[in-house]
């Protein structure tokens, strides 16, 4: 039977990676270009202490990514800003002349863009912001969802305009049937995961997560001891540590990355010591991580920056849904997706584990960041969640 929780030690070098693979001015121009658009709000930052309490900590903090534009997830600040930055490259290319993130945006460049299709695979996250971009800016989009993508997710998207394309097989697969068909039609790529020959969108849609880090930095007094990120192909830990480590320096906290067993190919490649993917036979609860192979771009980072990698199980999962919506003592309610938890789910589990609380660090003097990366992106499961059936 496989363990609840497992641990796998880094080996962070604390090099370069955090400031070249993704640079301050990845960061910036993406920040900038963000917050003027219509709808933008700093997402809250929630303060549990009462389960910092229970767990041992002196802080937790919960950055609730769930209002964030009205999608429900941090992946609204990636996809979407990709979006516009392919756009601006091709239109750029096409016409000779520098085109602006404005020109884009404001629609100066309306019937161009309505000649570029944008096509990308998704768990369902980044689909949603890719679509939502594409509605926006008026570019056609064509989204690829794997078998177990759950129809509410497919719908989601459609509502948004996209073409939704479901195909046998795991996200992997659906990544495969994506890059094909985009190539043989040329439509363009805007993936959240690098491979060789193929980084400008993955790391526009990191530099869009770092506005997360930009609004943490903001609001909280000191840095924290602790961050625990969740896995997938590791985008959004590699962002936030990156961004962390950049607006922190030295002080920056500690970074744990955090995966379903069933799909922990953060966890592998931090023990194998290099890049590695793993096969999945069954999916995760926690859809928007059920990757098997690792971002390269984004493992550079990791490697240099996280210090430990845990694998969790799916049981984790509804008690920390159910611990937001119904909290203790003066902690808020929050609505959560089961992506979104992993990390939270991962600290409060540790603090059943004497001999792995001190193996990440943890002390009474803790101060835990958490990211909430979704809300309920699924209404039929959160549902299930609340109402103990999962």
């Amino acid at each position: 039977m496989t363990e609840i929780i497992v641990h796998q030690a880094g080996r962070p070098s604390f090099g370069p990676a955090a400031e070249t693979v993704l640079t301050k001015q990845d960061f910036d121009r993406a920040a900038r270009e963000i917050i003027q658009w219509e709808g933008y709000a700093p997402t809250p930052l929630h303060s549990l202490p009462a389960l910092a309490a229970e767990i041992g900590v002196a802080e937790v903090h919960y950055k609730d990514e769930g209002p964030r534009f009205g999608l429900g997830s941090f992946k609204a600040l990636g996809g979407a800003f990709a979006a516009l930055r392919v756009l601006q490259r091709e239109i750029s290319r096409r016409t000779g002349q520098d085109v602006s993130l404005e020109d884009i945006r404001t629609g100066r460049c309306a019937d161009m863009v309505a000649s570029i299709t944008l096509v990308s695979a998704t768990d369902g996250n980044h689909g949603r912001s890719l679509a939502w971009g594409c509605k926006r800016f008026g570019a056609p989009c064509r989204i690829y969802i794997h078998a177990e993508v759950s129809e509410s997710r497919a719908q989601a998207m459609r509502d948004l305009g996209a073409d939704v394309v479901r195909i046998d097989g795991d996200y992997d697969a659906s990544v495969d049937q994506c890059r094909r068909e985009a190539d043989e039609n040329g439509w363009f790529v805007v993936s959240d995961t690098s491979w060789p020959g193929y980084t400008d969108p993955p790391r526009d849609v990191m530099s869009g997560y770092g506005v997360m880090v930009k609004e943490v930095v903001n609001a909280m007094d000191a840095a924290p001891t602790h961050v625990f990120l969740q896995g997938g192909v590791g985008g959004l830990a590699a962002a936030v540590a990156a961004a962390l480590r950049q607006a922190w320096g030295d002080a920056a906290p500690r970074v744990v990355v955090v995966e379903p067993h069933l799909a922990a190919c953060l966890f592998e490649s931090a023990r194998q010591g290099q890049a590695a993917s793993v096969d999945i036979d069954k999916e995760t609860i926690m859809a928007g991580l059920s990757c098997g192979v690792p971002s390269p771009m984004a493992w550079e980072v990791l490697r240099s920056e996280a210090s430990d990698f845990l694998a969790i199980d799916d049981q984790l999962i509804p008690p920390t849904v159910r611990r937001l919506a119904r909290p203790h003592g003066s902690d808020p309610a929050i609505e959560a997706g089961e992506s979104g938890v992993a990390g939270l789910a991962a600290l409060i589990e540790a603090a059943n584990s004497p001999e792995l609380f001190q193996k990440l660090g943890l002390t009474p003097q803790s101060r835990v960041l958490t990211i909430g990366s979704e809300g309920v992106t699924d209404p039929d499961i959160y549902a299930r969640i609340i109402q103990g059936d999962v």
